[in-house]
Formats: C-alpha cells, sequence, structure tokens
C-alpha cells in the first residue's frame, strides 16, 4: 500500500472553542492510497480516545486491499487528534522552551473537527466520500456531519451517541479522580477497560471454568501498564474531557434538531454487548437522523467489540458503502 507519514504547520490557527488560541498549530497525519485528479475519493478516518493516525495497527481489519477502507480505490487520512498523546500539538508539544504538559488548554470534540478540517483543506479536498470513527472518532464523525454538512458525503458512527451520557461522565469523574488526586493514569484506564468490556465477556475469559491461568485483576494490571507507556496523562485527561463536553444539540436547538440537520447517508453502527453506550443510545439517534441506516455488530466484547470484531465490522460498513454508492444519490438532492 502507498503510505505516507507528514506533518504540516498551521501559522495563526483559529481560537479553540473555549477562547484559547494556540499560537501555532502541527498536524501529524497519514494517507495510503492516491487521491483521484478531482479529489472524490477522499475518506477520513477519526481516532478513538488512545488511537492516532496509524489505523494500520489498530484497525487492521478494515483498512487493505477488498476492506471497506481500500487504498485501491480510496484516499484515506488519519491525523493525530488535537490534545491527544501523538504527534498534533497538544500536551507533549513544546511551547517555547518547554512542553504545554498541564498548561494545554481544553479542547472539544468540535476543535478536533476543526483542526481535520484544516488538514482536509491545505490536502486541496474538497468534499470528503466518507468519514469514519468509532467511540470518539464517532463523535467527530457526527460533528462532521453536522458542521460540515456540505463536505461530507457518507457518515459511519460506530458505538458513538448524540451526547454524552450521565453514565458515560460518571464513569470519566472516576478516573479524573484517579489522575488528579494521584496521578494514576493506570488506575484510570483500570477504570475505563471496565467500562469497554462486557461482565459475560470477562467471565468466559477468566471464570472458573475456563480452564485460564489468567485472571482479570491481571488483565486488568496489564492494559493500565501498558497504557502507562505510551500515553501522556494530561491528554488523557484533556479527551476525557472532550467527550463529556460532546454533544451535537449545544448551540444548535437540541441533539434532535441537530440530528435532523445531518445530510448525509448516515450509518449508525451499535454494539449488541455495549455497557459504554449501549444501543438504545445508537437506535435513539439513528431514528433522529433523515438519512441513517442503523446496523448492530453482535459481537460479546462490549465497546471494544469495534477494536476486536474486525472482520465483522469491515463486513457491516462494505456492505452499506457498495449499497450507498450502487443508489448515486447526489448530495444536493438529499438536502
Amino acid at each position: 500500500m502507498n503510505t505516507e507519514d507528514r506533518v504540516i504547520t498551521i501559522d495563526s490557527p483559529p481560537a479553540l472553542a473555549g477562547g484559547a488560541r494556540l499560537g501555532s498549530l502541527e498536524i501529524a497525519y497519514r494517507t495510503w492510497g492516491r487521491l483521484d485528479a478531482d479529489a472524490g475519493n477522499a475518506v477520513l478516518v477519526c481516532p478513538a480516545l488512545t488511537g492516532d493516525r496509524h489505523v494500520d495497527r489498530w484497525w487492521p481489519g478494515l483498512l487493505g486491499p477488498g476492506c471497506c477502507l481500500d487504498p485501491e480505490t480510496d484516499f484515506i487520512i488519519a491525523a493525530d487528534v488535537l490534545g491527544g498523546s501523538g504527534d498534533t500539538t497538544g500536551p507533549m508539544t513544546s511551547r517555547g522552551n518547554r512542553p504545554w504538559a498541564d498548561r494545554f488548554p481544553a479542547v472539544s470534540v468540535r476543535d478536533m473537527v476543526t483542526v481535520q478540517r484544516l488538514l482536509v483543506d491545505a490536502l486541496g479536498i474538497g468534499r470528503l466520500k466518507l468519514v469514519i470513527g468509532g467511540s470518539l472518532g464517532g463523535m467527530q464523525a457526527l460533528e462532521w456531519a453536522i458542521e460540515h454538512a456540505e463536505r461530507v458525503e457518507t457518515v459511519v458512527a460506530i458505538a458513538a451517541p448524540a451526547f454524552q451520557t450521565a453514565w458515560a461522565s460518571a464513569l470519566n469523574h472516576v478516573q479524573r479522580r484517579a489522575l488528579d488526586s494521584h496521578g494514576d493514569l493506570e488506575l484510570a484506564r483500570m477504570i475505563a477497560m471496565l467500562s469497554y468490556r462486557n461482565w459475560n465477556n470477562l467471565d468466559d475469559r477468566f471464570g472458573p471454568d475456563t480452564g485460564s491461568e489468567r485472571t482479570a485483576p491481571g488483565w486488568l494490571d496489564h492494559h493500565g501498564a501498558m497504557l502507562r507507556k505510551r500515553f501522556d496523562p494530561v491528554s488523557y485527561r484533556r479527551l476525557i474531557d472532550a467527550m463529556d463536553e460532546h454533544d451535537i444539540g449545544r448551540g444548535r436547538s437540541g441533539w434532535r434538531e441537530a440530528a435532523r440537520s445531518i445530510r448525509a447517508c448516515t450509518l449508525i453502527v451499535g454494539i449488541t454487548s455495549d455497557l459504554l453506550y449501549p444501543p438504545r443510545d445508537q437506535q435513539a439517534l439513528a431514528d433522529a437522523i433523515p438519512q441513517a441506516d442503523l446496523a448492530w455488530l453482535d459481537a460479546p466484547q462490549g465497546h471494544d467489540a469495534f477494536l476486536i470484531a474486525q472482520d465483522q465490522l469491515d463486513k457491516i460498513v462494505s456492505a452499506f458503502r457498495r449499497f450507498d454508492e450502487s443508489q448515486g444519490v447526489s448530495m444536493e438532492a438529499r438536502a
């Protein structure tokens, strides 16, 4: 596959939603495939909470020839999110002679989309054939569909709600306490992992009848330690804060009105075993979007199934893309 890693610099970027200004902005991104002469085959992948521009590492089952993200026909773009732990501007990047660290300002999902839009503009792309993401990435995809409706042809939002629920916000609050009171990213990650999996899945893996010598506590310790090695705690805090502020209806007369404004052909994918964003969240969202289809990823792993049951998810998204392209309905006709 033809792949490229690049970084672009945006001088004097627009102010963040909270009013802060960054001075300059670096956007680290990666591409697969070739952009058509008319720039009509661009696909944007929006990373989840601890994801990054390396889609080939965390979504390999969806990326490749014959997959729903096919570099033989698509020009696929993914960027490290603003405020994250990658190489896009965030707490780990320098401001003057030292990193931003905890001086880095609050960011929102809408800010992340603004940065992606700046990248797309810099690449000379006027319209995106597809915007896709799961969880935090799905929140970004929904914002693209609303804020830049004229520039998005199709949207796939996986395991993402219209707004952050009280349940998910409460879980993030406990993670913040672990970070703020104890500086413990490992503990924060363990709390999150319990919401990312389904209890039945843990019983099936670690219960007394499995014969496994591994334990659920050991599994949690492993995931906590692994994240500590690769992710910045301040970035983690900024991103869960952004998720808690997510509401497609803020400033738009409520989430249902915002959902009704979506013009893109949309696929909402819910996960049947999801404890973090349960099926009712995706059902309500799909019901509110005029052009939405609803599909179910029937997998036992819970919220993380969009990263685990990749073959199944690839079939769902591929079928949607084939059907959408067979219809040949223009964006103007959907308005």
